[in-house]
Parts: structure tokens; sequence; C-alpha cells
């Protein structure tokens, strides 16, 4: 089986960038299942339900977020009722919402979703590893086919955490940094992996905000407001080719689709 997994959703033109060109890539590559990172798809910091309801309506099948799941102070009431947004599974205990979901879709075989927040530079939440391969473990009882998104800063963390559970998933992707690596690979013992997907967001941007208002404050130093970039879209996304029997990656492949000026 194929699998579709996008960048990073920024903002209104990251939204309007997946309902665009979503239904001619799945038709394109053949496409079984759409995974997206969606944390920053409302308003470039966050998500509501009514925006994950919109990506779900374009195709996408589930839905990780990141370090920004709780940036919408509604979601966190909604969360618990999305079964198919999966909020990164390493919070501590009491946390709404869930880290690790099964999910069938259209007669195709159970797709098993993890989501994982790296700990370097970012929160000091329980430790990712642990958790990781517990819910990859858990999963694995229903299921070969188990993407994992490992939201994190550190090159150095995501590239462990692929070691780490390289032969009990199916693929380790890098989500967060909103820059797609030239890195992609299939690990020895048959995992996928790729350091950053990438962004599907404003293509004239810094990493999706205003250039203008991130040089001022990189120049002087001084806070500055975020406001999601107009103008032409980038859309990056990787292809994940799926033994479903076995579990292992064929093959991993990476998109980066830009919109004219």
């Amino acid at each position: 089986m194929k699998v579709l997994f996008i960048g990073d959703i920024v903002g209104k033109p990251g939204r309007d960038s997946v309902r665009q060109r979503l239904d001619r890539l799945r038709m394109a590559h053949e496409i079984d299942f759409v995974i997206a990172n969606g944390e920053n798809a409302a308003g470039g910091l966050g998500i509501t339900e009514a925006v994950a309801g919109e990506l779900f309506a374009s195709g996408i099948q589930a839905m990780t977020l990141g370090n920004h799941v709780w940036r919408k102070k509604e979601f966190v009431q909604a969360i618990d009722g999305l079964d198919r947004v999966i909020r990164p599974a390493n919070y501590p205990p009491g946390a709404p919402g869930v880290g690790a979901t099964l999910i069938e879709w259209g007669g195709q075989p159970l797709v098993g979703v993890v989501n994982l927040l790296g700990r370097v530079f970012m929160e000091p939440l329980d430790c990712p590893f642990a958790a990781g391969h517990r819910e990859v473990s858990r999963l694995r009882e229903q299921t070969p086919v188990i993407i994992v998104d490992m939201h994190a800063e550190a090159t150095s963390e995501k590239i462990a955490m692929g070691a780490h559970l390289d032969g009990l998933c199916s693929a380790v992707i890098g989500t967060h940094t909103h820059v797609q690596t030239a890195d992609e690979r299939i690990l020895p013992r048959g995992t996928a992996y790729i350091t950053d997907v990438g962004m599907t967001g404003p293509l004239d941007s810094v990493i999706g905000t205003e250039t203008e208002r991130a040089l001022r404050k990189f120049t002087t130093g001084m806070p500055s407001e975020f406001r999601v970039a107009k103008g032409p879209a980038i859309f990056n996304a990787v292809i994940i080719d799926i033994n479903e029997g076995t579990g292992r990656a064929r093959d991993i492949t990476r998109i980066a689709l830009a919109d004219k000026a």
C-alpha cells in the first residue's frame, strides 16, 4: 500500500494547497492512505475542530500534531471527540486526546499512527523513546503498518528515533522545522525515514511567517507578531510504499510542488 504523509500545514495557504492538489496526487500515485501534520493549520499556530473538519473533507484520513497542539483553547475540549486527530503520545497521563490510534479506511488494512514530541530544545515532556516503543509495540498486536510522526527540533534526536524504531514500524517521519531534508532512505531493518518532510504553506516566507516580520525580530531582537504569509504555496510530502503483510517499507519518495507566482 502507499501512504502519503503531508508536511506541516501552515494556515490558509497550506489548507488551500491541500485542497487543490490532493485529489490529483492520490490518482497519479495510487495513494491508499493520507496523513498530515496539522498543528499549524489554524492561523499558523494550532488547530481548531472546524479546521480539522475542513482538512478531513479535503481527503486526509489522519492528522498528527505537535508542540502547538493546545494553542487554541477551544481545541482542548474538542480533541476527545476527534478520533483521527493524534496528539503527541509522550504527554503525561491525564492529557486529553490520544497519542496513537488505529484507523481502517475504505477496505484497506488497519493503519497505526503514532505522534511523538522531541525534548531537545522543546518542552520537557515524558521520554519520546519510551513512549514510541510502547505505542508501536501495542499497535503491532493488530497491524504491521505503522507510521510515526517524530515532531522535533534536533536532527540528532530524529535520527536516533529512526534507529530506535527501525524494524518495529513502517516509517518514522520527522516534522516541525518546516524545511524538507534530502535524507530519505530505508533503514537497515525496513523502516522508511526522513529527518523532516517539510512544510505545506507559504513559499515566500520564513517557515510560514511573513518575511519582514521575521527579519525585524532577527535584526532587532524585538518581539514580532506571527502572521502567516500570503502568496504562492509549497506542498511538501513523502510517499511511502509499504508491504502491507510485513509492514516493511519498499520505498520513500519526496514531493515538493511549488505554485507559480
